[in-house]
């Protein structure tokens, strides 16, 4: 209990600039959080580096913290979403390895042309989310059976009470919402 009212005050002061308050609560909790991230994804080094983002983002941005009654707990909150980042990064990169090695020219494919690919694979995620933004709750949850499930239109229109031609016409009209969006 003492550590945390040690850590909530340090939080104050940290708040108003005070980078002794800043450099103490960086001292008390740097270890605990590297050791509670390396339980989060297995790996030292990552751990480390995503703690030190953690708290030079909060250095940063010091000035707009909110209040917090226990900083631990928001410091590894923090620090798990940042690993989980990271994390789903590598996995992009992994991913974008593969596919290009199952092609066969991944040994042949240059940095540029990598990050490149990387890229462009977020950039028709983001595409694909914000086009699935426009749909209604309706039209994306029957694009979802359809596609993502991979149920017929009987199916749809059972599970869904609706009749066969509503399932049907939902999607069809849901997909013109997406061809026009991607052709934008």
């Amino acid at each position: 209990m003492q550590s945390k009212l040690s850590h909530h005050l340090l939080w104050e002061r940290l708040r108003i600039s005070d980078k002794d308050a800043f450099f103490d609560l960086y001292k008390e909790l740097y270890y605990p959080l590297v050791n509670f991230g390396i339980r989060v994804c297995a790996d030292a080094d990552i751990s480390s580096e995503a703690t030190d983002q953690v708290f030079t983002t909060i250095w940063e941005k010091h000035e707009s913290l909110n209040r917090v009654d226990n900083v631990e707990a928001y410091l590894r909150t923090f620090l798990k979403r940042k690993l989980l980042r990271i994390m789903e990064r590598k996995r992009k990169i992994n991913d974008a390895l593969f596919n290009a090695g199952a092609e066969g020219d991944w040994m042949e494919m240059s940095y540029e042309e990598f990050i490149v690919k990387v890229q462009s694979d977020e950039l028709v995620r983001h595409q694909l989310k914000t086009a699935l933004e426009k749909l209604t709750f309706r039209q994306k949850q029957l694009i979802h059976l359809k596609f993502f499930e991979g149920l017929s239109y009987e199916q749809i229109a059972e599970q869904t009470s609706q009749t066969i031609k509503t399932a049907y016409n939902t999607i069809y009209d849901a997909l013109k919402i997406l061809r026009k969006e991607f052709n934008a």
